[in-house]
């Protein structure tokens, strides 16, 4: 995770330690064991979306490996000129150089110059870290500077023992740094930072498991959300806090990522909007997003709808999951914090900077339980196929959770357990979620067992049923019908 929990406000206990992403930093040291082992290169590319905490995290293994490195971070808009000058004073000010006076000061230089320089500075005797953080902003200023970096790694760097870390938030950037025909191809392995998980949230803030789940759909695991959040405070509590600072990282973390991803208001920014005030389908989308002469053409949503699910990945699509074909696909933002500003912070934050905190948090209030059971959705899906693939489920060859809904959306079923998705051969257990103050009851149930048989795949007697529920069954639900009752504790320990 990208944050010490002293980084966090606290209620007078000490948080010292540094929590979660023991799997990123067990990639990194696995790296640099092979640097020590080998005495050659090695470089990794890690890339993921603003505010996730790729920047901490290398801090963080920096400082614990206790060897030799530089941290060089990019500026945008700088000129070639400009970031060379700043790579070689932070080359100059690290712990990197043998000798200070070898690296020059940089009054003018090129990339391959400071690449030089760079050679020169590394130990030959013991192992050592270059991080390239926003390199993205680094190709976008000099054309040349793929092929430097490439030309410099083969020639000065990777006979030497560095680990070379390349960081950038620009997705499709990094993933052209080592695509097929980029000058980089097959000199970085790639890792893919996400956002912390509900676990980890909990942990961060000391949150028991159904606060966990909320404080994670509001921040969407960004650390620089959890900075801010007192700790031990729930979701709710922490919104309406918030509500009396017009300058909340709940507000400006979202608001920022949405400059920074669509500078302009252009029809990939409607198209975004539209999913993230309510919008699912395809013809929904385009008629939202369109102008007063009608809806956006198919030819024109789709391929916006490509770009922002396989490009950008703003938004995630699902398909209903069952043993035959079906439509409609459905449209979500795919992190939970745009997800909740498009839907509701937007609105709220106009209130706050209008100085009126208890209208913005009275409009939290009224929309926050209808948000929450959709938004908490895709979390439990996961959740359920995390715990099937460690074999923590009835159904041990589950490979998929999904949902399934026809195109009246009557009914709509809110878990499909499979063999694969989204056109299955087999299916496992279909189920329901309520994530209400109120327990799953027996008209709960009773819809339930209406809808299931109408999942394609579903057999009486052998698909299982699912109930995943904030609040726990009720005493007038039939316990024998239901095969797994799926609830915060074990949402939150899927993770762990």
């Amino acid at each position: 995770m990208a944050l010490r929990r002293s980084d966090l406000h606290s209620s007078g206990e000490s948080l010292s330690s540094f929590v979660g992403r023991k799997a990123e930093l067990s990639v990194l040291s696995k790296r640099l064991k092979r640097v020590r082992e080998t005495g050659s290169g090695v470089a990794l590319a890690l890339r993921g979306r603003r505010q996730v905490g790729k920047s901490r995290l290398i801090q963080e293994f920096c400082d614990r490996a206790d060897v030799p490195y530089v941290f060089y971070t990019a500026t945008k808009g700088a000129s070639p000129v400009e970031s060379v000058a700043d790579f070689l004073r932070d080359l100059k000010d690290s712990s990197l150089p043998r000798d200070r006076d070898l690296v020059p000061s940089a009054s003018a230089g090129s990339w391959p110059d400071a690449f030089r320089a760079l050679a020169a500075a590394l130990p030959d005797d013991r192992p050592c870290i270059v991080v390239l953080d926003e390199l993205p902003w680094l190709s976008e200023q000099d054309g040349l500077f793929d092929g430097a970096l490439q030309t410099a790694w083969d020639r000065l760097l990777s006979v030497r023992p560095v680990l070379l870390l390349l960081l950038g938030s620009d997705l499709h950037m990094m993933e052209r740094l080592t695509a097929y025909d980029s000058p980089f191809y097959g000199r970085a392995d790639n890792l893919i930072l996400g956002p912390l998980d509900p676990a980890e949230t909990g942990q961060a803030l000391g949150l028991a498991a159904a606060d966990a789940i909320d404080a994670h759909l509001v921040c969407g695991g960004l650390p620089g959300i959890l900075r801010a959040w007192p700790h031990a405070t729930p979701a709710l509590a922490f919104l309406e806090q918030e509500c009396a600072d017009p300058a909340s990282p709940v507000f400006s973390i979202p608001e920022t990522s949405l400059l920074s991803e669509f500078p302009t208001p252009d029809q990939a920014r409607r198209v975004l909007e539209a999913v993230g005030g309510g919008d699912r389908t395809h013809a929904n989308i385009a008629t939202t997003a369109g102008s007063r002469e009608g809806a956006l053409p198919s030819g024109s949503l789709s391929p916006l709808l490509r770009r922002l699910v396989e490009e950008k990945r703003v938004l995630a699509v699902d398909e209903p999951t069952s043993t035959r074909p079906g439509k409609p696909a459905l449209y979500r933002v795919a992190d939970s914090n745009l997800r909740l500003y498009l839907a509701i912070l937007r609105g709220v934050h106009e209130q706050v900077r209008r100085g009126r905190p208890q209208a913005a948090y009275r409009l939290v209030e009224r929309r926050w339980t209808s948000w929450r059971g959709r938004a908490v959705e895709p979390l439990i899906r996961e959740s359920l196929s995390l715990a099937a693939s460690e074999g923590a489920l009835p159904w041990t060859e589950t490979a998929t959770v999904g949902g399934w809904w026809n195109r009246r959306f009557d009914p709509e079923v809110d878990l499909v357990g499979a063999d694969r998705g989204p056109v299955a051969q087999r299916i496992d257990f279909v189920g329901s979620i309520k994530w209400l103050a109120t327990p799953f009851d027996r008209h709960d149930l009773d819809d339930l067992t209406r809808a299931a048989p109408e999942v394609p795949g579903f057999t009486l007697g052998t698909t299982g049923l699912v109930v995943a529920t904030l609040s726990g069954l009720a005493p007038n639900a039939d316990n024998a019908t239901v095969d797994l009752c799926w609830g915060p504790e074990q949402v939150i320990h899927s993770w762990t």
